[in-house]
């Protein structure tokens, strides 16, 4: 049988989930390394209440790559609006929450989930424990809290994890090792992507790693986080974070938004990612653009089959 290619995925949040499904129906091996840095909403509550990591970017990603009836794909990520106590929780998070009590043990609650919702590769939390994010502002404060880094409205410095007892899984370790393509994102710079690359050793496999590095910037930037940064700017935050750079690639999008979306997104601080393809290459990029966005509902998305392809297309080119 021939070995597909492998490719690991570090992110969280909405675009990790919708790069995914466009992913799975390809033929590649697919690992999804998620962020457990969320403290907000379900998760947060769940986090607090349990001591458990955040489940809610895992339930995400399980049910992107889900194979399962629709029906069941709904029911795992139906969201209560109802009831003092369940109000807001989703039932996936719930029943992770509980196949952890069951299995003691969150990395083994995802695999059981997985095996349950027949997931096409692999989903790893990046830690098998809480780990808190903080940011260190350019004012010079401190904000503890995911969720509450976005709130301040004042540039970010750095960010950064504690403990100092995080420890990676060793699988995520190893799936870095063999990966044929590590691709960063879609999804917030600050409070999805870098928390992966900051857990321990996890950075510095990706680092050290003979694979093609691709980021998948963000189209429109993020109010708290990104405001008037370009798409060099998120690259050098990255690498500011790391100890040298390490993207090799960038994917742009270069279709046009039409302007009633540019106006909506105005109406909370976020503007379209200026693409300064002339700084990109003069820090060593491969520049890739393309028209990968498509709409939900006046929301910018990224277009999962289109993006999915040019990631297939850059394993072939690789090979």
């Amino acid at each position: 049988m021939t070995t597909l290619p492998k490719v690991v995925i570090l992110g969280g949040g909405t675009g990790l989930s919708v790069l995914l499904r466009g992913l799975k129906t390809k033929p590649v091996d697919i690992t999804a390394i998620v962020t457990v840095a969320d403290d907000g909403g379900s998760s947060g509550r769940l986090r607090h209440d349990l001591n458990i990591p955040p489940p809610g970017d895992i339930r995400n990603v399980l049910a992107a790559l889900s194979d399962v009836e629709p029906l069941v794909e709904d029911l795992f990520q139906h969201r209560f609006n109802k009831g003092n106590d369940l109000t807001g929780h989703s039932l996936g998070n719930l029943i992770l929450a509980a196949m952890t009590n069951i299995t003691g043990d969150f990395f083994h609650a995802v695999t059981e989930m997985s095996k349950v919702l027949n997931v096409r590769g692999k989903v790893l939390p990046a830690a098998n424990s809480s780990v808190v994010l903080h940011a260190e502002l350019e004012n010079g404060q401190v904000v503890t809290g995911e969720s509450k880094i976005p709130t301040y409205g004042e540039r970010i410095k750095r960010v950064f994890l504690t403990p100092d007892t995080i420890e990676p899984l060793p699988e995520s370790i190893q799936v870095i090792r063999e990966a044929d393509l590590i691709v960063i994102g879609p999804g917030s710079l600050y409070t999805s992507i870098l928390p992966n690359l900051l857990v321990p050793h996890i950075g510095e496999e990706v680092i050290r790693s003979k694979a093609k590095k691709v980021y998948i910037c963000n189209v429109m930037t993020q109010p708290g986080e990104t405001l008037s940064y370009s798409a060099a700017d998120h690259v050098q935050a990255l690498n500011d974070h790391m100890v040298r750079p390490f993207i090799d690639t960038i994917f742009v999008n270069n279709k046009e938004i039409p302007e009633e979306i540019k106006a909506k997104y105005a109406e909370e601080q976020a503007q379209p990612v200026q693409f300064d393809t002339d700084v990109l290459k003069a820090m060593g990029l491969e520049v890739i653009p393309g028209e990968i966005i498509t709409y939900d509902q006046h929301v910018i998305r990224h277009d999962t089959l289109k993006v999915a392809a040019l990631l297939v297309d850059l394993l072939h080119k690789k090979k």
